[in-house]
């Protein structure tokens, strides 16, 4: 018979520390904001190379998101992700493309932005999966 005091092996998942979470989550709100500009520029998918960064920004940046999710309450997380991505594009958009600002849309960025920030400050800074 085998050696039956031996351990079994055990198989410990890396896990993501919380610093590294929020360097992950930042990546991942860079990430949705590329594949929004790829898809402004694909014209409905028919434009393959900007196609193909909007499909991989967005594949990475839920990617991301789903690894900061081991550590982070998704009540913070995911606030954070859509909202960091909504008010990057508007300000690119803004910035870059020569998009309109006016005094609504401004306001609706402010809002987003504070909308994060009180999530953020408010939630507790553990798990919640």
């Amino acid at each position: 018979m085998g050696n039956t005091s031996a351990k079994p092996a055990t198989c410990k998942r890396a896990e993501v520390p919380p610093s590294s979470a929020w360097f992950l989550l930042g990546l991942a709100v860079i990430f949705e904001i590329t594949g929004a500009l790829g898809l402004r520029f694909s014209e409905g998918f028919t434009l393959l190379l900007p196609t193909g960064i909007a499909l991989a920004a967005f594949t990475l940046a839920l990617y991301l998101v789903s690894h900061v999710m081991k550590k982070l309450p998704v009540s913070v997380a995911y606030p954070i992700w859509a909202g960091g991505g909504t008010a990057g594009v508007a300000l690119l958009g803004i910035l870059a493309l020569g998009e309109e600002l006016n005094v609504t849309k401004a306001l609706g960025i402010i809002f987003v932005v504070a909308g994060v920030i009180l999530v953020n400050r408010t939630s507790e800074k553990k798990a919640g999966c």
